[in-house]
C-alpha cells in the first residue's frame, strides 16, 4: 500500500492580493485590501484535491485608500481590531470536474462561520531562482452581519450607508516547501 506524503505550499504575500468590495449609500461600490496576511497549503498531490487550508489575515491592515473610513473600519462598530487582531480561515479544496470550491470556516471577531469560494487554479511554473509556484483566483461573496457586524448606519432617505453583502477576491500565488 503506497503512503502519500503532504506537500506544504506557503502564500507568497508579495506576489498575492487580498481585496473586498461592499456597497456605499447602496449606489456604488467600495474597494479596498488587507495588505499583511500568511497562509499554507498541505495537499497530497499537485491538483490540490483535498488541500488543507489554514490563512490568517492581519485585521489592521485593511486599506481602502480613504484613513477615515480606514479609522472607522477598525473601529469596535466593524472589525474592532484591537479586541480581534486577526481574520483566519481553515478550510478544504474540493474539486468536482472542472469545478473547485474551498470550504471552511471563517472566524471574523468571535464569530466563526461556514463559507465557501469558488476557486480557479490559474497554473503551475518555475519562479525567478527555481522554484515552484501555483496560483490560484478566489471569489465569494458572505454578509457582515452573519459575523456579528451589525452597524446599520441610514441615509436620509433610509438607506444603508454600508451594504451587508461583502464580496470577496483574493489572488493567491503559493511557493512549494
Amino acid at each position: 500500500m503506497k503512503t502519500l506524503t503532504k506537500t506544504k505550499w506557503l502564500v507568497d504575500s508579495n506576489h498575492s492580493e487580498v481585496q473586498f468590495k461592499v456597497k456605499h449609500l447602496m449606489i456604488s461600490n467600495i474597494s479596498g485590501t488587507f495588505k499583511i496576511f500568511r497562509g499554507d497549503i498541505e495537499s497530497e498531490d499537485e491538483d490540490f484535491n483535498e488541500a488543507e487550508i489554514n490563512f490568517e489575515i492581519d485585521a489592521e491592515s485593511i486599506d481602502t485608500n480613504q484613513q477615515e473610513r480606514d479609522k472607522h473600519l477598525k473601529s469596535p462598530l466593524f472589525l474592532d481590531v484591537q479586541k480581534f487582531p486577526k481574520i483566519t480561515f481553515q478550510g478544504l479544496l474540493q474539486k468536482t470536474g472542472d469545478k473547485s470550491i474551498l470550504n471552511g470556516k471563517l472566524t471574523v471577531g468571535a464569530v466563526k462561520r461556514s463559507i465557501k469560494m469558488d476557486v480557479e487554479y490559474t497554473g503551475t511554473g518555475k519562479g525567478r531562482f527555481g522554484d515552484t509556484r501555483a496560483g490560484f483566483e478566489l471569489n465569494g461573496n458572505l454578509n457582515r452581519k452573519d459575523f456579528g457586524i451589525n452597524s446599520a448606519l441610514l441615509t436620509e432617505s433610509g438607506n444603508l450607508v454600508v451594504g451587508e453583502e461583502v464580496k470577496l477576491h483574493m489572488d493567491i500565488q503559493l511557493i512549494k516547501q
